[in-house]
């Protein structure tokens, strides 16, 4: 049994909590700048350029992509053989309220959904747990701005809507967002499972690398069918118009019930923001 530190989980979040913020990753600036290199409509084309411009000066000066630096979506990989000296949650918790008042991040959360008082740290985290084998933990830190989540969709389909069903639905989400989201978007998309599985499957598909398909081809190729779809929309960078409203769909499935195919879309801004340490 390995033992570790929760002061050391603390330190991680933190740290994670202002690069995610601070620094694209890579295959998101990569793509976002060949999007500009092939984009042909001219206002489109600077659109774009003009994200580059914000992401190069975000990444060299150390400050946020984003003015909404979202809640601190915190993704935790438990090695079963792994021991904690104190209360994990919590030290997740101290490590984004650290991070938040050390990288001068907005805070965004309120403690009540109805009362609407700020908590003034941006905590509690929203924290995702899985237990794996091993005696590593990985963490994963991925703030998410509400001006994408707000657009994100639901839906507890029929079996007999089938694929075409599926299909239509993630193309509506994606329509009735509209310039909202901050085009260039990317989309997860959860199908199956149950109502909160599928939910979270289409947050978790927003992690992965944008250059990445499902390693299953059938959902690869729906993958870049829907890519192909959503960005022959029309919407465009910032909806001015063009023919990159997406940068990626990114599909995460699960077995479920017979009566039941829910399907969930998350949709992410540009700034797709996440960083992983593993300790």
């Amino acid at each position: 049994m390995r033992e570790l530190s929760v002061g050391l989980i603390t330190e991680t979040v933190k740290k994670l909590c202002i690069d995610a913020n601070c620094h694209l990753g890579k295959d998101v600036q990569a793509c976002i700048t060949c999007a500009q290199e092939n984009e042909p409509w001219p206002q489109a084309k600077e659109i774009l350029g003009r994200i580059v411009e914000n992401f190069q000066i975000a990444d060299e000066a150390s400050r946020p992509i984003c003015q909404d630096t979202g809640v601190a979506c915190v993704f935790v990989e438990v090695g079963q053989e792994v021991h904690f000296d104190g209360n994990l949650t919590e030290a997740i918790h101290e490590g984004v309220r650290q991070g938040y008042a050390e990288g001068y991040l907005r805070k965004s959360v309120v403690k009540d959904p109805l009362n609407r008082v700020n908590t003034g740290d941006n905590t509690p985290a929203m924290i995702y747990y899985d237990i794996v084998s091993g005696d590593k933990v990985k963490i994963t830190v991925a703030p998410k701005g509400f001006g994408s989540e707000n657009m994100s969709q639901v839906k507890m389909l029929k079996p007999s809507d089938g694929l075409e069903g599926v299909k239509n639905f993630i193309l509506k989400a994606v329509e009735d967002a509209g310039p909202n989201p901050c085009p260039p978007i990317v989309v997860g998309v959860g199908i199956g499972g149950t109502f909160d599985k599928a939910a979270t499957m289409a947050k978790k598909a927003l992690l992965r690398e944008l250059d990445e398909r499902n390693a299953d081809p059938f959902y690869a190729d729906l993958e870049q069918e829907m890519l192909e779809k959503i960005n022959a929309l029309g919407i465009g960078p910032s909806g001015i118009g063009g023919k990159t409203t997406a940068l990626a769909v990114n599909i995460e499935t699960f077995p479920t019930h017979i009566a039941g195919l829910p399907v969930a879309v998350n949709i992410n801004c540009h700034v797709a923001r996440h960083k992983s340490e593993v300790l």
